[in-house]
């Protein structure tokens, strides 16, 4: 067995979790699915700088430019930037997948205020931490940032690199699946289409490219360090365990909702 394959073994329990999370089958209505984006979308953004940090330490990204000596590693990465950050919408634009979400919720009319106003705060200077407090973000979606941040600012690739195969580009596939299976609202709803497409594509790409090639960055990352390949089965755990928070919030935030219908 490979070092990759006994994290992956380690890791069943919880992407089992993850995939058979009851959340997905609360999504049985057009409220849910936009309580589900305006959380969700804070995921949606902080895998952005979970890819651009992997970008900035395996390439050099600054002026006047200077060989890293991590080819295969920065051609891995540089191949999943052009992906996330410059994708072809349903439309034939390119944007990021950041940006079709926001589209997505657009079209749905989610409230994209909040997310907005952090992102603007960010713009404007002000830290993670900052920005969290000002804009009253909850505890989940909070822990769930604070996380990544704390991953990145580790400044170690290996760990990064964990902490985005495992918790997002080899989950990612398997879990959008079971949104698009399991929720019950109309897949022929085209106020969904740019939902579905985001899901599909993501499900598409990282199912058969993205989530290939980080495996294989992990790979190049950790080589026959063991600390490393230990390190990088703990990030792996925590990142699923966030997720699973995160999923958790979901869940609570919505059922209410559905209580008060039933009782109306």
């Amino acid at each position: 067995m490979t070092p990759i394959q006994k994290i992956e073994h380690e890791l069943i329990d919880l992407k089992t979790q993850i995939n058979k999370h009851p959340l997905y089958k609360t999504l049985e209505t057009i409220e849910d699915v936009k309580t589900f984006m305006e959380i969700h979308v804070f995921a949606v953004w902080d895998f952005m700088s979970l890819l651009k940090a992997l970008q900035n330490l395996l390439t050099n990204t600054s002026i006047p430019w200077t060989p890293k000596g991590q080819g295969e590693a920065a051609r891995f990465i540089n191949e999943i930037v052009m992906g996330e950050e410059s994708d072809v919408n349903e439309s034939g634009e390119v944007k990021s997948h950041y940006e079709m979400y926001i589209d997505a919720m657009d079209q749905i009319q989610v409230n994209t205020s909040k997310i907005k106003a952090f992102i603007t705060s960010i713009e404007n200077g002000d830290s993670i931490e900052i920005a969290l407090e000002k804009h009253k973000i909850e505890r989940a979606i909070s822990d769930f940032i604070k996380f990544t941040f704390e991953v990145i600012n580790s400044g170690k690739a290996h760990r990064i690199a964990s902490a985005f195969t495992f918790g997002r580009e080899d989950v990612i596939p398997d879990m959008f699946f079971e949104i698009i299976q399991q929720s019950k609202t109309d897949k022929e709803d085209n106020r969904y289409s740019k939902l579905l497409y985001y899901l599909n594509r993501h499900i598409e790409i990282d199912g058969d490219e993205h989530g290939p090639i980080s495996l294989k960055m992990v790979e190049t990352l950790c080589g026959s360090d063991e600390q490393k390949w230990s390190e990088a089965l703990e990030v792996a755990k925590m990142a699923l365990q966030q997720r699973i928070s995160l999923w958790d919030f979901i869940q609570k935030t919505i059922l209410p909702t559905k209580q008060i219908a039933v009782m109306q």
